[in-house]
């Protein structure tokens, strides 16, 4: 019989880090051999006297587990089998054959070949069906994203045969498609947002993340962008380096960027160079409570040193720096070593005494103070104040405080619209209405520019709209589908143009009634009220 044990760790916790960082501890007690020889023979009992069978792996996985939670929230342990897919989205690639897929209707249907993968280079295009997998019929209720991943993924170099059907064709098109390396793009969107204005909408630091942006800027350059809205909203965070990197690119030579320091880790300052690409010119960034740990390193170096403006709500208060240990096993546990602060001297990591359930409650704790939509809810005490090179205010303890508060804005948010949201109900019909359409959609609109300006919403999509809502038996609630009829159309226009053109067209379409954003070229084009909260 398999026991998985749910035990009070207490001591053997403790024990436990011996096992780890044996080197590390000698140094802390005075007889490290003792603890260890005590935690093997607790295991030796375990195993000796204990009423079944035990796999004494997972203990040790357990211990580990659950000593990590007593650290911090941040401080975690990552089990090998689970390791290489957390590590891609830092990594910026993985291995496989490079398609961005969806199930629908238990189909695998390919929405985009990325550009230059081994898929769109064989002639792979989006709608195509993937209907077997080395010769294995892939239709079907056992078909879900894991399974996908399990077997469209693997080693670069290696092969897999699929089958695919595409609409006009009669019989089904074979491909054998040899993996490589993908890239996972850090940018979700860059484009002219406003004449003179560029915008960039980065969605994690990754080891590709600096190129990408130093890419995007030159680009935005070309077009004649003179000024900029980094959007890092939403933006977890990553790599502390790419971070450091894209401050660099907004300061001038010489100034402090971060430091770091631990009890066990003495101070490093990090400063930055003479290589900014965009050291003059407005900067505004967009940041709010999902805004983490490198997004901000990003907008506490430009608030602290009143290089640009920071506008929305405040970030989420990750102010801790993990380092990664490898265990024998492959597996890695990654542990805080150090607390970040930003130019001022603020450490904005939130408090986490009252433990990880509690820590991540905390949204839910602003939303109940009205603190995402009043920005007078927000308390802090004047232990945190530090000031700025101008002289501003800012603030430590939990997150950076914006320069201009934007509420969040619910005017679309109604029950029905989260019923949509919850029941999927949008991305199928898009993509059934592509499958259908698309070689009309294309010649009518052969760029997203034609597209934008002269397609609407109607009565065709709105049909598979509310008979989709009906299958999955969604309750029609009139007033609360007039409120929301605006945010739906444009999601689902938006998701249109991704299929048919890139990621860059939803984002332009989502922008155009997305009031922060609205908000924030506002106050790029007001000189006075730019120059004046910069002060």
């Amino acid at each position: 019989m398999k026991i998985l044990p749910i035990v009070p760790l207490n001591r053997v916790l403790k024990l436990l880090l011996f096992l780890l960082f044996p080197v590390f501890l000698m140094a802390q007690r005075n007889d490290p051999n003792e603890d260890l020889r005590k935690l093997q023979f607790a295991l030796q009992i375990i195993n000796y006297a204990y009423v079944d069978s035990v796999h004494e792996d997972e203990l040790v996985e357990t211990a580990i587990v659950e000593m990590l939670k007593e650290l911090d929230p941040h401080s975690i342990y990552i089990p090998k089998e689970d390791l290489q897919r957390a590590n891609e989205p830092l990594q910026g690639n993985f291995e496989g054959i490079g398609v961005q897929f969806e199930i629908l209707k238990d189909t695998i249907v390919v929405v985009h070949p990325l550009p230059g993968g081994p898929s769109e280079k064989l002639g792979i295009i989006a709608g195509d069906k993937i209907v077997k997998i080395d010769g294995e019929d892939v239709v079907g209720k056992l078909v879900n994203n894991q399974f996908v991943l399990d077997h469209l993924r693997g080693k670069r170099g290696t092969k897999v045969s699929v089958s695919i059907y595409r609409k006009g064709k009669k019989n089904l098109l074979d491909y054998v498609i040899t993996r490589d390396k993908i890239p996972i793009n850090s940018i979700d969107a860059v484009y002219m947002i406003a004449p003179g204005i560029g915008f960039i909408k980065l969605n994690r630091f990754s080891l590709t993340t600096t190129g990408e942006f130093q890419d995007a800027v030159k680009k935005l350059k070309s077009e004649g962008m003179q000024d900029l809205i980094l959007d890092l909203r939403n933006n977890a965070g990553g790599y502390m380096a790419p971070a450091i990197e894209i401050s660099d690119e907004f300061l001038g030579l010489g100034k402090i960027i971060v430091y770091t320091e631990g009890m066990r880790s003495k101070r490093e300052n990090f400063y930055s160079t003479f290589r900014g690409d965009f050291e003059s010119g407005k900067l505004v960034i967009m940041i709010n409570e999902n805004s983490a740990s490198s997004s901000e390193i990003v907008a506490g170096a430009v608030q602290d040193w009143d290089r640009g403006l920071i506008v929305g709500r405040r970030s989420f208060g990750k102010g801790l720096v993990q380092r990664p240990y490898n265990l024998p096993d492959s597996s890695q546990i990654r542990l805080t070593t150090a607390r970040y602060h930003t130019p001022s001297g603020r450490y904005i990591q939130k408090p986490y005494k009252n433990g990880v359930e509690e820590y991540y409650k905390d949204f839910a704790n602003r939303y109940s103070r009205g603190e995402l939509v009043h920005a007078d809810s927000i308390k802090l005490p004047d232990s945190l104040k530090y000031r700025t090179g101008n002289g501003r205010t800012v603030y430590g303890g939990g997150g950076i405080m914006p320069d201009v508060f934007i509420p969040w804005d619910s005017t679309f948010l109604t029950d029905y619209y989260l019923d949509v949201r919850r029941n999927n109900i949008v991305n199928p019909i898009v993509s059934e209405y592509i499958d259908k359409n698309r070689q009309y959609l294309l010649k009518e609109y052969p760029d997203f520019a034609s597209y934008n300006s002269n397609f609407t919403v109607g009565e065709t999509l709105m049909e598979l709209f509310f008979k989709a809502a009906g299958d999955a038996d969604m309750e029609m609630n009139e007033e609360e589908f007039t409120i929301s009829e605006p945010l739906i159309k444009a999601q689902i226009k938006g998701l249109i143009a991704q299929k048919l053109y890139d990621i860059t067209s939803f984002y332009i379409i989502a922008n155009e009634m997305d009031p922060e954003v609205t908000r924030t070229i506002r106050i790029i084009q007001d000189d006075s009220q730019f120059q004046e909260l910069t002060r």
